[in-house]
């Protein structure tokens, strides 16, 4: 059955589900949202995500929100890939660093994403100071994955997991929006983010957006 992936194919989180669709080999169908009039917000998408963001998938009788929730799911269930690891040492180191993009790398980019992209569609001005403070405090977080990654080729080990699928649309980010540096000023870093932008999966993504 066709997994439903209801998102436009440009956002973060939806991003994230359709790489991981992508690179197990599943066949989905993208059902637009338009973010922009708020068609996430209404009563009838509400009955899909309760708090009114996307991604939502349908899978069957399957329905779940989230983008890294869905991720996680999907892997599971064909873990045969990989992406999960194959061992329970594995699984958590790769769980170790899910949870640190999500609780120390990607809500500094989201704040970046604010200021940067949505205050100005709001007429208002970014705040220099806090995007200074944001940039700062994530150079020191990129300062331990240039660390991490001088050990090994991925976060979790020597395999491409979830835990690097998860960083590719925020750091997309940072490379197409003035903060490029932060990447390409750690060796380690920036060999990792060519590595994993350059996956057949990701190339797909991106050409969703087109």
């Amino acid at each position: 059955m066709v997994v439903k992936v209801y998102g436009p194919a440009n956002a973060a989180c939806p991003q994230r589900v359709l790489a991981c669709l992508f690179e197990l080999g599943l066949q989905f169908e993208l059902v637009p949202i338009d973010l922009e009039s708020g068609e996430q917000k209404k009563p009838e998408f509400r009955l899909r995500q309760p708090f009114g963001q996307v991604p939502a998938i349908e899978d069957g009788d399957l329905k779940l929100f989230e983008s890294r929730a869905i991720i996680r799911y999907y892997a599971a269930k064909h873990e045969g890939i990989g992406l999960v690891g194959s061992t329970l040492e594995e699984r958590a180191i790769v769980e170790q660093w899910m949870e640190v993009e999500s609780h120390n790398y990607n809500p500094l980019i989201y704040a970046m994403v604010l200021e940067l992209i949505v205050s100005p569609r709001m007429g208002r001005l970014a705040d220099t100071e806090l995007l200074r403070d944001r940039e700062g405090k994530l150079g020191e977080v990129l300062d331990v994955y240039e660390e991490r990654l001088s050990k090994t080729k991925y976060l979790a080990g020597d395999r491409f997991t979830l835990a690097d699928l998860t960083h590719l649309p925020s750091t997309r980010f940072l490379m197409n929006e003035g903060f490029e540096h932060l990447i390409k000023d750690r060796k380690n870093v920036y060999n990792w983010w060519v590595d994993i932008s350059g996956r057949p999966a990701w190339k797909k993504v991106m050409l969703l957006q087109n």
